[in-house]
């Protein structure tokens, strides 16, 4: 577990990583730079260079010594989205990305849903009351957890294998760490989503530990419903949820799809957290090479993402401040192309860090 920073200062550690994520993170920076100094707070940042132009440039990752580097060192990461055509296999981008969830033990992705202006959303008659969700997407586990391989593979009997892991404790603390949040939000309902009717025994002791743990939290509502009903769901009457909890696939897609109810993952931040430890925050978008270096990458959800990393550390005002400024870039239509809007990526970042000063 990461010492206690018990001085004044956060020191915050930042992964630019590759294509858009370069341009993105330092808007982000720019405005969480702009709310310390409007909060009188101190604010130390740190940045790597792990990305493709480093592994390209000398195989560089992960370094063996930084998830302890991490614990000691920092209260809070801000990564970048990474991938990069030169890389085909990608390996630079699960070496950090997927090391740092497990290696660090991040075991709750948390992905807001947020409609910030009903012009945003495709779904007809639908306003910011209707589609507010938290996706709690279980982030150490299931078909991510790298178990399987292949068996005569490049040959014609060539078979592939990709377990899915659900561990009592991995499931049971998702779940807890759902309701925990919908409390301490004052949100009503959390949903349980699995595939239980056709994977018999993962969802089976999702089914079983979701109905001990809701027993816990008699104020909240609870209910299940399986995932592609779940999903018809979100696009038929989002408003019906507040809190989705599921495996780290489901919760994996069920995002993308809250993301297109609000106008895009370019509005979408998430965090990987582990509460009381350092965690990492990254917008939800990928590095999309074809845009990048262009400036017109939306930095929004990278500037959410560092909003939520505020509020990990203790800033709660300071991202408040943050999530009301891109409430007004988006009611001023001071955004990227994406929006609707004619600014480019630098000068969206500048009026967001200006709305901050101001607020």
């Amino acid at each position: 577990m990461a010492e206690a920073n018990t001085s004044s200062c956060r020191r915050i550690a930042v992964i630019p990583g590759d294509g858009i994520g370069k341009e993105v993170i330092p808007e982000a920076l720019k405005v969480l730079k702009a709310a310390a100094v409007a909060g009188r707070r101190e604010l130390e940042v740190t940045s790597f260079d792990w990305g493709a132009d480093r592994f390209l440039r000398d195989g560089t990752t992960l370094p063996p010594d930084a998830i302890e580097m991490f614990r000691r060192e920092y209260d809070a990461i801000l990564l970048g989205a990474l991938g990069d055509p030169r890389v085909p296999s990608n390996q630079q981008g699960a070496d950090i990305l997927i090391g740092l969830r497990f290696k660090l033990d991040l075991y709750a992705n948390v992905r807001p849903c947020v409609l910030f202006d009903e012009r945003l959303t495709p779904l007809k008659g639908r306003t910011e009351k209707d589609i507010n969700i938290w996706v709690i997407r279980e982030n150490t586990e299931g078909l991510y957890a790298g178990v399987g391989g292949f068996f005569k593979k490049g040959t014609a009997d060539e078979i592939a294998t990709q377990e899915d892991i659900n561990t009592r404790k991995g499931v049971e603390r998702i779940i807890r760490y759902a309701f925990d949040l919908a409390r301490r939000q004052g949100r009503k309902r959390v949903c349980m989503s699995d595939k239980s009717n056709a994977l018999a025994y993962g969802h089976d002791l999702w089914q079983r530990a979701f109905k001990e743990v809701r027993g816990e939290y008699p104020e909240i509502e609870s209910r299940h419903m399986y995932i592609d009903n779940l999903l018809m769901q979100m696009v038929r009457d989002p408003s019906q949820f507040d809190v989705i909890v599921t495996c780290n696939l489901f919760g994996d897609i069920a995002s993308d799809v809250g993301a297109g109810l609000i106008g895009g993952l370019g509005l979408t931040p998430s965090g990987n957290i582990h509460p009381g430890r350092v965690s990492l925050f990254e917008p939800v978008h990928g590095s999309a090479p074809d845009i990048a270096g262009k400036n017109q990458a939306n930095p929004i959800g990278a500037v959410l993402a560092a909003a939520m990393m505020c509020e990990h550390i203790g800033w709660s005002q300071e991202a408040r401040t943050m999530e009301a400024a891109v409430r007004a870039t988006i009611r001023e239509n001071k955004t990227t192309a994406d929006l609707g809007g004619s600014l480019g990526t630098r000068q969206v970042g500048d009026w967001l860090a200006d709305q901050v000063a101001c607020l």
